[in-house]
């Protein structure tokens, strides 16, 4: 029976191909571009989930909270946590500790090379986290002082291609040799913690960062099997009177620490200090939302292009039930059907898919090969997805098919009644709905991220380069021989030094304030400039005087505008003064100017009190370019600093692009989200044929009859036209609210955002509106222009 089935099946595919093709197309469409998305979402779920051990390493988190001001988290701990926690709490098996030594220069022989993301960590670190070895034993690798331990890539770039390179030796700038134990693959790219070198944290000093005052370290524990992150957290509770409480309870500073899952942190964590850029569940709900409706959308298509085809086959099913088929067989003969048309949809789609996946790891920002396809996992959603499609797109056509009364079949009574209209009509208002939200959500997320790149953040980040002399040396009077070549050079239009620009981090220390109440304890923003950087930046003075030189070094500082309002200085902030909580030598620093609020983080933070330090030549440097000849003018700089820098590299960004690439994320998942908003247009307006082509099948002869009596095509093409109009108002009833709570939703996660107005929604439903009332317009003239003796020939 099913061998009869399947032949029946591809005989009706032979003999309706357009019919046949169309429902192909908007399957294999939906399918594609769904699996896409699955593909997308099963790669963010999967972030640290390689590690063998991942169900128990957690990352300690600090909670601080100060009086009058919001709970800051940081996903960073004091360096002496990691010991103490396996001392103290018999749960933990393990504790790791990475330290950041940030962007480092190392040496091989003549080759000198900066490698990013270099840290110190404890050398027990390769028993608790998964990382193979090409190379070396990951046990010994990093017990002896100045060792390192490097990812393939990175021995590849200092050594070449070896058989071995254990044995070898990189320099840094300072002189100090490290030798390398052992080479491990890469890191995979789905970690929240990416690293090229890990050197032995034994290489650094004995008493270093011997405090618990010092937050600036990724501690991460094992917890033995059956401990949960609740229980643990409730332990710690103690750690803040035993090793904190005598630091911070003076300043009314409150620590507790969490214990977060390593598997959750790159969709869930709310943290600051992160190691790597982070993900985030709402884009997990919404891409599974668009990929279901995409598929959804693809189903409702093929049931409408079915039951446009149902006035064909109606003699087929009256034919078949009086020679002794029963509704059973009817409906599996529909639903094989749909399975096989949604089969032969997703063998064009694993086609299409290995055609455009390299475009979609560019868009997405993924690394995902087309082996995933072939994973066991992966080929269950395949089967999945066909069986979804299926009998989801199948079932409506099997059962009102297999409804058929042949006596009425037979009599050509068909379309007396029989065309259950109002589903078709809701089918069709629930895909112009979700294209319509998806429009709507396109429009408003392309505003935000547009508003994001313009808005005016306080400082001309155009035409800056930032370029950065990375030594544990003193270079001061290097720098300042730069900078006053730089001077001379017309091409640069402003030279300066800091030790950080907007968009990178910066220092967050505690310092005792002055206000009309005494001075109280906050921690404050910070970070230090010469006297040139606000030129350089085009940073605008408000009050006061900008940094004169030398003698501001002791005592001089200027604050933002938020400083300002933060501690109540009011109109006469000149004059007020900050010290060093514990000091007691006297030493203050005083305002000698206020800038005007610039934002020294991304649009993600708002803007928050800032002190900034006179500290004239230190290693980050910023050049305010002429936009005659950049080419010309990056070669001259670079010849400058190869005379004054010999054995510093020169390297350099710009800082628009630095600062944009905070952003990054959320322009690819924009990016995302408009590719398939277009497709699901395409696809909806598929599935607009199959409606539009039933609609003018059924009133054929009206249509016809109208024409013999007289009518117009002006006065026919309303007739159907209409209804649809009806049907993309329904929508807009239906979409609007949707829409509007989603977006207001997620524009609440920015601080400075664009707010909604009514443009995207009214634009949304011109679009959707246009688009059916061409289809429509064409299909309806194309039947009022049809010879109508063709129609009523057989009255």
């Amino acid at each position: 029976m099913i061998k009869n089935l399947l032949l029946v099946a591809l005989r009706n595919f032979k003999r309706d191909k357009w019919y046949s093709l169309l429902n192909i197309l908007g399957l294999t469409i939906g399918i594609t571009f769904g699996l896409f998305l699955i593909f997308y979402i099963k790669d963010e779920l999967s972030y640290d989930r390689y590690h063998k051990k991942a169900d128990r390493i957690f990352r300690v988190n600090s909670i601080i909270k100060e009086a009058d001001r919001d709970t800051m988290r940081w996903a960073i701990a004091p360096f002496p946590m990691g010991p103490a926690l396996a001392k103290d709490y018999p749960e933990v098996e393990e504790s790791v500790r990475f330290v950041n030594s940030g962007r480092t220069m190392f040496k091989n022989g003549g080759l000198r090379l900066y490698e990013d993301k270099v840290f110190f960590a404890d050398s027990n670190v390769f028993r608790v986290f998964t990382y193979p070895f090409i190379e070396g034993n990951p046990q010994t690798a990093l017990k002896e002082p100045n060792t390192v331990v490097l990812s393939q890539s990175s021995a590849i770039k200092f050594f070449g291609t070896n058989k071995s390179y254990v044995g070898k030796t990189l320099e840094n700038v300072n002189g100090k040799v490290y030798k390398v134990t052992g080479v491990m693959k890469d890191v995979p790219k789905n970690s929240h913690f990416i690293f090229n070198i890990l050197a032995s944290r034994s290489s650094l000093p004995a008493d270093f960062a011997n405090n618990w005052g010092n937050f600036d370290y990724f501690t991460y524990v094992l917890l033995k099997p059956g401990t949960t992150a609740a229980v643990f957290d409730n332990k710690m509770k103690p750690m803040y009177d035993k090793y904190l409480a005598s630091i911070f309870a003076q300043y009314n500073i409150k620590i507790k620490f969490e214990a977060q899952p390593i598997t959750s942190i790159h969709l869930h964590s709310n943290t600051a200090n992160e190691p790597e850029e982070t993900g985030s569940m709402s884009y997990i709900y919404i891409f599974s939302a668009v990929a279901f409706f995409m598929l959804l959308i693809a189903c409702i298509n093929y049931m409408n292009l079915t039951t446009a085809r149902s006035a064909r086959r109606a003699k087929e099913i009256g034919i078949r039930k009086v020679t002794g088929s029963n509704k059973t067989q009817l409906v599996l003969q529909f639903l094989i059907e749909s399975t096989l048309t949604a089969l032969v949809a997703l063998l064009l789609s694993i086609g299409l898919i290995a055609l455009f996946l390299p475009m979609f790891n560019t868009l997405a920002g993924k690394y995902i090969s087309f082996g995933t396809l072939f994973r066991p996992d992966t080929i269950l959603i395949l089967l999945a997805v066909v069986v979804f499609v299926g009998i989801v797109g199948g079932s409506y056509p099997a059962f009102y098919l297999s409804k058929f009364n042949p006596v009425d079949v037979l009599k050509g009574s068909l379309s007396k009644g029989s065309s259950n209209a109002n589903l078709r009509k809701a089918l069709v208002v629930i895909q112009f709905s979700i294209s319509m939200i998806m429009l709507i959500c396109t429009w408003v997320v392309y505003g935000q991220l547009r508003y994001l790149r313009n808005k005016d953040l306080g400082f001309d980040k155009a035409q800056v380069m930032t370029a950065s002399a990375v030594t544990d040396r003193d270079i001061q009077s290097a720098v300042l021989s730069f900078k006053n070549e730089m001077r001379n050079n017309p091409q640069v239009l402003s030279v300066s030094a800091a030790s950080s620009v907007p968009g990178q981090g910066n220092s967050f220390n505690l310092f005792s304030v002055q206000t009309k109440d005494g001075y109280v304890d906050k921690g404050v923003d910070v970070y230090a400039i010469d006297e040139d950087y606000i030129k350089t930046l085009g940073i605008k003075l408000a009050k006061g005087r900008n940094f004169s030189g030398l003698p501001d070094t002791l005592h001089g500082m200027l604050v933002n505008e938020k400083m300002v309002q933060e501690f109540g200085w009011g109109d006469n902030p000149l004059g007020k003064r900050v010290k060093f909580p514990g000091d007691t030598s006297g030493n203050y620093l005083e305002v000698v100017g206020v800038v005007k609020d610039f934002n020294q983080k991304s649009l993600y933070n708002p803007i928050t009190p800032l002190i900034l330090l006179y500290r004239p030549n230190t290693n980050l440097i910023q050049l305010k370019l002429s936009t005659a000849n950049i080419s010309s003018a990056i070669t001259r700089i670079e010849n400058t600093w190869k005379k004054i820098f010999p054995d510093i590299p020169f390297q350099y960004t710009f800082l628009d692009q630095d600062f944009d690439s905070q952003y990054a994320a959320d322009q690819k998942r924009g990016k995302i989200f408009t590719a398939f908003s277009i497709l699901t247009i395409l696809i909806t307006c598929l599935g607009l044929l199959g409606l539009i082509a039933f609609t003018t099948e059924q009133r054929q002869k009206e249509i016809s009859i109208r024409k013999v009596m007289g009518a117009n095509v002006g006065q026919i093409v309303p007739l159907i036209t209409k209804n649809f109009v009806v049907l993309v108002g329904l929508s807009c009833i239906v979409a609007f609210p949707v829409a509007w709570y989603f977006m207001a939703k997620w524009l609440k996660i920015f601080p400075y955002n664009t707010g909604l107005s009514i443009m995207p929604f009214i634009l949304s439903a011109l679009v959707v509106l246009l688009i059916t009332m061409l289809t429509v317009i064409f299909h309806t003239v194309r039947a009022a222009v049809a010879n109508p003796v063709k129609a009523l020939r057989s009255e």
